[in-house]
């Protein structure tokens, strides 16, 4: 075991599956050479060379375009898109192409491609560098989201996501790169450093796609999060004083209902939290399963707390995010109405 940052974790899952699979190969905007721009390829191309990690054009079209087409051949493509709000020029590669060519195929053809790509805020990045897009993505027949939350997730899930004979959304929140943070700085300058990295194998493992986690037990309440969030919600449980059950998804697309449904049901209320703005966020859809599922278990309408429905600000970020005080309100919020 090694304490590694999220991006460690991430490098080494990369590097685990380059020598255990020929068929991997790694590429994307400036991942080669200067090892990427959060360094998550570093060492790679050293280590492997230029034909299994490699630099591309500035074309997240041609880069997924090209991902599919080596997934058709054999290969295994993990393709970095530099940033997850540089994604939509490649929205048609993901949706007509990688999501729909086994269906279309009938089998004969499946797309193994693992897109890599850093979301949401806490870098000052502003509307083009911040955004959390993972409910369009799990709107997508055939295609599967991945978000962690901690290093040790991080590099077993993606090592899944490689492993995988369908193509995966593999979204890596930034502000978790060089973390985890505390939590409890809601309006703090920077979240970087403030608690030790994650204890990650050194070697090859893996985590099963669609496998929730619960992370922190308890019997009041149901918090249902994923990516940065999970940490900001331990940190609302402890400050507010409430039992809250918190549960880190992990996997939104497949996802783990079970794991849902018996904690609200336990519980028989819930809170949803996501970075993404609330509108059609992936809450929404959270929120509508537990209402099918646990409708006659929940004691008080269920809380969603999320990011604001604008674009991503600059300035007021911290003000954007869901903080502890916020999903704390929302706990009491359902906490009282029962």
């Amino acid at each position: 075991m090694t304490s590694m940052s999220m991006v460690q974790a991430i490098n080494s899952a990369m590097d685990t599956m380059l020598a255990r699979d020929p068929n991997v190969v790694i590429f994307g905007e400036d991942v080669g050479y200067f090892g990427g721009v959060f360094r998550a390829t570093e060492g790679l191309q050293r280590k492997y060379g230029a034909t299994r990690t490699f630099d591309t054009p500035i074309t997240e079209g041609g880069i997924l375009a090209a991902a599919v087409g080596m997934g058709a051949y054999g290969l295994r493509p993990v393709a970095e898109i530099q940033f997850a709000d540089y994604i939509y020029p490649a929205i048609d590669q993901l949706i007509s192409e990688a999501a729909r060519l086994r269906y279309r195929s009938g089998g004969e053809f499946t797309a193994p491609i693992t897109v890599r790509a850093p979301c949401g805020g806490g870098i000052f990045g502003g509307q083009t560098h911040s955004q959390s897009p993972e409910g369009l993505f799990t709107h997508v027949c055939g295609l599967k989201t991945v978000m962690p939350s901690n290093p040790y997730d991080a590099k077993g899930l993606l090592i899944s996501a490689i492993e995988d004979d369908d193509p995966v959304i593999f979204l890596e929140p930034k502000r978790l790169y060089h973390g985890p943070f505390d939590g409890h700085h809601e309006n703090a300058v920077t979240p970087w450093g403030q608690h030790p990295a994650g204890e990650v194998p050194d070697g090859y493992y893996n985590i099963p796609l669609g496998k929730a986690a619960v992370v922190r037990p308890g019997d009041d309440v149901t918090v249902l999060a994923y990516g940065t969030m999970v940490h900001v919600a331990v940190a609302a449980a402890q400050e507010s004083g409430i039992d809250a059950e918190i549960i880190d998804l992990r996997t939104l697309l497949p996802l783990d209902i079970d794991a849902i449904v018996e904690s609200v049901k336990k519980t028989g209320r819930c809170v949803i939290v996501h970075e993404a703005t609330k509108t059609s966020g992936f809450g929404a859809e959270l929120s509508a399963l537990v209402q099918e599922h646990c409708f006659y278990h929940l004691e008080a309408p269920i809380a969603r707390v999320t990011g604001w429905d604008t674009p991503y600000p600059h300035a007021l970020e911290w003000k954007y995010f869901p903080g502890p005080t916020r999903i704390a309100k929302a706990m009491r919020r359902v906490m009282e109405a029962g």
